[in-house]
């Protein structure tokens, strides 16, 4: 059966949930935490929708006991089916890092990616090593380092007699092994070794292709550079984000996730921010890989509403951080069937289906929601996500202003090469 919990979280939205405009989040907020109870909202429509699926579930086996539910309306909570139990909650654990990394650098923040030198550069000849100190960028690809190359070459180098010697965190096209990462990056700098791959996504462009020879090896270690050559700054943490979210890419959370201290510090910076019990975030990674991953549905709903709270005043909302229905189409959003305008994380493993994020409706105004399904049909479990979000849409209606969750339209990119920046200009 459904268990109706007094319990939930505030709402960015209050002018949605049919809340006064005189009302003080800040006030409620600074009261309020998971221990103390919001309002309870019988709804007999969450309720028969929500029965309806679990009898649909059992009779396929699975038992109700294991689906966890949640459903929230502002700081009203509609329904919980093991609401604040955590359960195995795949990469729902990627809402949990992009609030910790949000609260730790903030939607503006630029991972910068040092290259030095040892040695001098003489007709063209770099007679030492180049080195790499990196500093943290998770989504580091080949046109950042063409950019880089190109860089290099106008500062008169065109060879390397030494090695290339990684530092710190870096990672490149999501080789978390860092020797991987830095023959791809030498290979990268050369495009006399790029294979017909490569020359076909790069070589048609009016991008100057880098032809930096380096004769020795890729190396790790500590190595100081001797002079400082160039800066490289990522793109915007907002983006990162984005991205990380769209695709659900575990290398890039799994290396947010270790520069920011590790899974402990994960829990303890996104339960504070969220105003939730540690006990209903159990992670030991920053990416949902493995079962001990566990958040409770209730926790990935707080999490959710922290993101929109805190980026509110940045005028961000939460669909500049997760894909939005009906607006990006790749991804995880691309077989799925979800309301338009909804925002969403999914979560998978080969024994968990997870779903969470908020949904428009006329009716609840936005519905703060998370569904984790146990069970090993996935494409099934997805499908009948998406048709209970449906039903529930179709009863309370979609008659809402959208523009409030679509993403913000000031956020652009700037290209590789206006990020760089140069320190020693010898070209």
């Amino acid at each position: 059966m459904l268990d109706l919990l007094s319990a939930g979280l505030v709402s960015g939205w209050l002018k949605l949930v049919g809340l006064p405009s005189s009302f003080d989040p800040g006030e409620m907020l600074a009261r309020s935490t998971v221990q103390t109870p919001f309002w309870q909202s019988t709804d007999p429509t969450a309720e028969k929708i929500v029965n309806d699926y679990l009898k649909f579930l059992n009779s396929q086996g699975l038992k109700s006991e294991e689906q966890g539910i949640w459903l929230q309306s502002g700081a009203n909570l509609l329904l919980s089916n093991r609401g604040t139990n955590p359960i195995p909650a795949a990469s729902l654990t990627k809402i949990a890092t992009s609030l910790a990394a949000l609260q730790t650098w903030g939607a503006e923040h630029q991972f910068e990616t040092v290259i030095g030198s040892t040695g001098t550069i003489e007709n063209g000849i770099l007679k030492g090593d180049l080195i790499i100190q990196g500093g943290g960028d998770p989504m580091f690809l080949w046109e950042d380092a063409i950019a880089i190359g190109n860089a290099l070459q106008k500062q008169g180098i065109r060879q390397v007699a030494g090695n290339l010697i990684i530092n710190g965190s870096f990672m490149m096209s999501f080789r978390d092994e860092v020797t991987k990462s830095g023959e791809l990056l030498k290979k990268a700098l050369n495009s006399k070794t790029w294979d017909d791959d490569i020359r076909d996504e790069f070589g048609a462009t009016e991008t100057t292709r880098p032809t930096i020879d380096i004769t020795g090896k890729v190396q790790t270690g500590a190595t100081a550079p001797t002079q400082v050559l160039l800066k490289y700054r990522s793109l915007p943490l907002v983006h990162l984000i984005k991205y990380l979210n769209v695709h659900s890419q575990n290398e890039m959370s799994e290396m947010l996730a270790n520069n920011l201290g590790g899974a402990k510090t994960v829990i303890d910076k996104a339960s504070k921010a969220a105003n939730i019990s540690p006990d209903e975030l159990q992670l030991v990674n920053g990416s949902g890989l493995g079962t001990d991953n566990r958040i409770s549905p209730h926790a990935a709903c707080a999490m959710f509403a922290a993101i929109e709270r805190t980026m509110h005043p940045l005028n961000l909302s939460i669909a500049d951080f997760f894909p939005t229905s009906g607006v990006d189409l790749n991804g995880t959003m691309e077989t799925r069937d979800i309301p338009k305008y909804s925002v969403i994380k999914t979560g998978t493993l080969n024994q968990v289906s997870a779903l969470a994020g908020v949904v428009p409706t006329r009716d609840r105004g936005l519905v703060w929601f998370a569904i984790i399904n146990r069970g090993t049909d996935i494409l099934e479990l997805r499908h009948q996500q998406d048709l209970l979000l449906q039903a529930f849409q179709k009863e309370w209606g979609s008659d809402v202003d959208s523009t409030v969750i679509q993403p913000s339209s000031w956020l652009k990119q700037t290209p590789p090469e206006e990020r760089i920046e140069v320190i020693q200009n010898r070209g």
